[in-house]
């Protein structure tokens, strides 16, 4: 009896334990506030997005960077090179600056280079990301020469970063790699058996 007590005890804790750490991964996000719930639902939806980018840029090896599936398409680099120089793109129009162009997808090869630009990028479009409310969000800019809610850019900057982790997701198949978007979430640690 004292072991299925000691046993429905530790699992108790352990199940305690795991609850806690997701937690505190979800208040680690930022939330929807209710003063700023547009500004503040894009910016999770960045925050998401940013991270896979991010690790599928690490999970290619450098030596599949150059690997395109036909001639007629851009290689894995010069797709994280695309993203990188769109960030500023998008992220300039949504803060009314003038965007660098870097057009680091003609200009780095290497995955170092490569990685270094898009989280320059990344860091650049935080900027945007942070400091957009929703009264600022409603702003009227040019996007593509037609009339727009300034947070139209970081919508749509949103959306050209998941339509390029599609190529990215695909390369990473044709490579026996699996899409961190696909990846299972880490099991808990189990207790050992007696």
């Amino acid at each position: 009896m004292k072991t299925f007590v000691r046993m429905l005890v530790l699992c108790l804790v352990v199940r305690a334990g795991v609850a806690l750490a997701q937690d505190k991964a979800a208040q680690e996000k930022p939330a929807v506030t209710p003063e700023n719930p547009l500004s503040t639902w894009n910016k999770m939806a960045y925050t998401r997005v940013k991270g896979i980018l991010a690790r599928s840029a690490e999970k290619m090896p450098e030596e599949n960077y150059s690997f395109k599936p036909v001639d007629t398409v851009r290689s894995y680099g010069q797709i994280i090179g695309h993203l990188a120089d769109a960030q500023y793109m998008f992220c300039s129009m949504a803060l009314g600056e003038k965007g660098p162009a870097l057009d680091i997808e003609h200009t780095k090869t290497s995955k170092a280079d490569l990685i270094a630009a898009l989280n320059a990028a990344f860091a650049y479009c935080d900027k945007a990301y942070d400091t957009m409310t929703d009264a600022s969000a409603v702003q009227i800019i040019k996007l593509f020469g037609n009339d727009a809610p300034r947070l139209g850019a970081l919508t749509v900057n949103n959306m050209h970063d998941l339509e390029h982790y599609g190529n990215l997701a695909t390369y990473m198949r044709m490579k026996n790699i699996v899409p961190p978007s696909s990846e299972q979430p880490p099991v808990p640690p189990q207790a050992p058996k007696k």
